[in-house]
């Protein structure tokens, strides 16, 4: 028989109980409180109240203040705000770890020529960061002229299955790794028309930022400082004006070493931290993991709290009336 719980319709069988249903949606022994077609049920009736069909319930429970923090991408809602790659791990099973630890949902993913000959059993990153479980953004990590870029982006819808987000980082050189802004520009437009959904890495110029969100790129990923520095964010004042001109998520990409990097990035307001190296390249990646998802965390707290105003001087917390002598 049908029974509405919430809003939603569910299946339950003849002579159902309150308690039964409780103890389905696993909330036995929680303090809750139920509604049953809208009359306030007392918590010593759940066993002896059978449902019936086309009953209506309310189950509520008490949760923290405050709006879902969720944002926005490509259509797509995260909760998430730490995105990271799969690079430099000593192995497939420490990626697993952290990427694990990390709380991510969205994982960067470079595309690379197979290994002809390779050993079939052979473990493949897919295996362990399932597209079931994450979203996968192919990356143009390695493509220093827009042509490569295009063709890597397209290679990669391809191998995910017509998958549409990816992330276009074409490089200058390699030394600096810094983005190639022209090639950038000119491989960005091509495939926002070939219908992609386009995650762009670029300078922390906001002139640029904002032209790359006019071509219609999904978000705009200035770095923080060169890729794989640990620098962390050399220049805030740039970030923070693209932040404040943006109509598409900002997301600060390449440059941050630790999880204060990444709690500053997200006291600007910025949408979310992309990392690699940061994680991987610590002694512990699985605990700089966790210490990056707990770093975002606090500095999208941070942000929505809005930080004390800056003083010269100091201001006293306690009053100076009524002090002894």
């Amino acid at each position: 028989m049908n029974i509405y719980i919430n809003g939603e319709t569910q299946q339950y069988a003849e002579n159902t109980s309150i308690a039964d249903i409780v103890k389905a949606l696993g909330l036995e022994n929680k303090r809750i409180a139920v509604e049953l077609n809208k009359e306030i049920l007392p918590f010593n009736q759940y066993d002896q109240t059978l449902v019936n069909a086309e009953d209506q319930l309310e189950v509520v429970q008490a949760i923290g203040g405050g709006q879902d923090d969720s944002f926005v991408l490509a259509g797509k809602e995260y909760q998430s705000r730490l995105l990271v790659g799969t690079g430099k791990y000593k192995d497939l099973e420490e990626t697993g770890l952290a990427i694990e630890m990390s709380g991510a949902e969205i994982v960067t993913v470079a595309i690379r020529r197979t290994n002809i000959g390779q050993n079939p059993d052979e473990p493949n990153l897919l295996d362990v960061i399932s597209p079931d479980k994450y979203t996968i953004l192919p990356n143009t990590a390695g493509c220093f002229n827009a042509e490569d870029a295009i063709r890597t982006c397209r290679l990669a819808r391809e191998l995910l299955g017509g998958h549409k987000l990816v992330k276009l980082e074409v490089l200058a050189d390699q030394k600096t790794l810094l983005p190639h802004i022209l090639e950038t520009v000119s491989a960005a437009e091509l495939l926002v028309k070939d219908g992609f959904d386009v995650m762009v890495y670029t300078n922390d110029d906001p002139i640029i930022a904002k032209r790359l969100e006019e071509i219609g790129c999904v978000a705009v990923m200035p770095l923080a400082a060169p890729i794989g520095s640990g620098l962390g964010i050399c220049n805030p004042y740039n970030i923070l004006t693209i932040i404040e001109n943006a109509n598409v998520p900002i997301l600060i990409d390449a440059g941050v070493g630790t999880a204060s990097d990444a709690a500053a990035a997200m006291e600007l307001g910025c949408s979310g931290v992309l990392m690699n190296s940061a994680i991987a390249d610590a002694k512990n990646p699985v605990l700089m993991a966790s210490a990056m998802k707990k770093g975002i965390q606090a500095g999208r707290e941070a942000y929505l709290a809005g930080r004390m105003p800056k003083k010269r001087f100091a201001s006293a917390s306690s009053p100076l009336s009524g002090l002894i002598g």
